[in-house]
């Protein structure tokens, strides 16, 4: 079994209204930006036709990648744990 196999077995529990990742895009520069596109393992970053940064909360592997891209910039990123019972359940390792 393949990565991309084994990660669409794994189940993903969105909390609807509460997206346990809130960007603040006024707050980041342009690499950050553009860092959050590429560095997402899971590609939930995106950018739409204004060059605002989108981010789609189903998928979310919860890795903190994006955290770690955001760091040097204080309060561009909200990162928390899911609330129990949602979030992502792995089902192969």
């Amino acid at each position: 079994m393949n990565v991309e196999q084994k990660l669409s077995t794994n189940k993903f529990v969105v909390d609807e209204g509460h997206p346990h990742i809130v960007i603040h895009q006024e707050k980041m520069d342009a690499a950050t930006v553009k860092a959050l596109t590429v560095v997402c393992p899971a590609g939930l970053y995106t950018l739409d036709d204004k060059g605002r940064i989108i981010f789609e909360v189903a998928g979310c592997l919860e890795c903190g990648t994006c955290r770690v891209a955001c760091a040097h910039m204080p309060g561009a990123m909200e990162w928390n744990h899911p609330r129990p019972s949602f979030g992502v359940q792995y089902r192969c390792g």
